[in-house]
């Protein structure tokens, strides 16, 4: 029953539950925060299920209505949309738990059931975007996750609401641009079915109205991705929204983006095109690479802690965008391993922000010191642990993710792709051990007088630490996630 059903399940319990949102409000002050992040952990195990299912047993598909394609809407659960559905769930589970009091504090009291309902809108925007073997549908689940980012990011203040605005305009033009796209290519095929679309491009080939299709499509879902240099909505964006807002929108968002990217360029468009014709994934990966320098750059010359995370976002997703360009089996397991090991770490890297700003701390690097440490060992260790994890030392889950990228660089002999994963390494120790070192060894004048302050509420500990953690289990367990759930994703190269 549950396996029948699995493609629509973690889409339709997002949708439900948010239309839950004002009788739950109603019936307790807490109900949309617990039933939010109990959502988001069914859906996780839902994702985790279907992972295990779809590796041993091949994709599952589910029709709308008993609708058939290419007249209906098609769902698809296979193990890379299942992959992304687990990782859209823990990720969120863990956000949402943390996100009790600082909603209340950000958006406030009054806004927490539109707040909680305008975030399972979100998730459900992005399990859609991952589920649907639909490229209208695609768009449409863009487009609601959009809708409740924009609300979700903007609330609390109003450069927040002036940066989310701006995201707005950007995402907009993003999204027209793969509406064209598609429209483009509805015009050429007659389906927007994707297995449909695929197989008769694959007749087809490649004419000039696919040829601009398929720039109209990259070049949307670039801006959705924030792929350098389409990337300026996103700076502002997570350094002026409240905390849990950026952490839970820069971990998944952008991801989402870069799955539908892996899935149209190696499943859907014309693969042997796009890598000989349009040179696409040389494109790519030359934007991605690029985007990995600048954006480590552009990290180290920031003083506030949550921009200088915005910044190294876009670094980060220059990986993935690498590993996509690479077009080789290890660029591809590490673009998709880089994806859940970056959602981690930088959630659990921006609900280190949510503590500091909750326990009354800044976000100016220049503020921290040794007294932060004593007066807060457990998010500071936290902190200490994403960011070894962000410069991709050994053993955990960042190493492992970049090791791929390079073994991918290294069997296609471009070694300036070696020597700027490396650089960028290097650069990310640069901003990081510059926070690092106020924190653990510069001096702490005030250490009899420092007061020890009011304790974290559990659940923002246990979040915070729980994904810390993860970024070790997920170093340590690297072998079996790629040889028994990643493997099996692998397009024919």
């Amino acid at each position: 029953m549950i396996a029948e059903h699995l493609p629509a399940l973690p889409i339709l319990l997002y949708l439900f539950v948010a239309l839950l949102m004002p009788l739950a409000s109603k019936l307790g002050r807490d109900l949309p925060w617990t039933l939010a992040w109990l959502t988001s952990l069914i859906v996780a195990a839902l994702g985790a299920y279907g992972l295990w299912l779809t590796s041993s047993t091949g994709a599952i598909h589910y029709s709308m209505g008993n609708w058939a394609p290419p007249v209906g809407i098609e769902l698809v659960a296979d193990p890379l949309s299942c992959f992304f559905t687990f990782a859209i769930g823990a990720v969120s589970a863990f956000v949402l738990l943390h996100s009790r009091e600082s909603v209340v504090r950000d958006c406030g009291a009054g806004n927490t059931m539109t707040y909680y309902a305008s975030s399972l809108l979100l998730l459900a925007g992005f399990s859609g975007i991952v589920g649907t073997g639909d490229l209208f549908n695609l768009y449409v689940f863009l487009e609601i996750s959009a809708l409740a980012g924009y609300a979700v990011l903007g609330c609390g203040s109003a450069k927040a609401a002036l940066s989310s605005f701006r995201y707005l305009i950007i995402g907009t033009i993003g999204a027209s641009f793969y509406l064209i796209g598609i429209g483009l290519l509805l015009a050429k095929t007659g389906s927007l079915n994707m297995v449909d679309v695929a197989a008769i491009l694959q007749e087809q080939g490649l004419g000039p109205a696919t040829t601009l299709a398929v720039v109209f499509i990259f070049t949307g879902l670039g801006i959705k991705m924030a792929l350098l240099p389409l990337h300026y909505w996103l700076p502002d964006v997570y350094t002026n929204a409240p905390a849990t807002s950026t952490a839970l929108v820069a971990p998944l968002g952008t991801k989402v983006a870069a799955y539908a990217v892996l899935r149209l360029g190696y499943e859907v468009l014309p693969y042997e095109a796009l890598l000989a014709d349009l040179r696409i994934f040389d494109i790519v990966l030359a934007l991605g690479a690029v985007g990995i320098i600048w954006g480590s750059i552009m990290a180290i010359a920031q003083d506030n802690i949550k921009r200088m995370l915005a910044y190294s976002s876009v670094a980060q997703i220059g990986y993935i965008a690498v590993g996509f360009g690479l077009a080789t089996p290890n660029g591809y397991i590490g673009a998709v391993l880089h994806v859940i090991n970056h959602a981690v770490m930088k959630a659990c890297l921006f609900l280190v922000t949510a503590n500091l700003e909750r326990q009354g701390e800044g976000t100016s690097i220049k503020g921290f010191n040794a007294a932060l440490r004593r007066k807060m060992p457990l998010t500071c260790a936290c902190f200490a642990l994403a960011a070894i994890s962000m410069i991709g030392l050994p053993p955990t889950a960042g190493f492992f993710s970049k090791w791929y990228l390079l073994l991918g660089s290294y069997e296609q002999g471009s070694w300036i792709l070696v020597v700027v994963i490396i650089v960028s390494s290097l650069l990310n120790a640069v901003y990081f051990f510059r926070v690092l070192e106020r924190l653990y060894l510069g001096k702490d004048e005030g250490e009899e007088k420092a007061p020890k302050g009011a304790r974290l509420p559990f659940a923002m500990g246990l979040s915070t630490l729980v994904l810390a953690l993860s970024l070790l289990v997920l170093g340590f367990g690297n072998v079996f996630i790629v040889s028994k759930f990643i493997s099996p994703m692998l397009p024919g190269f």
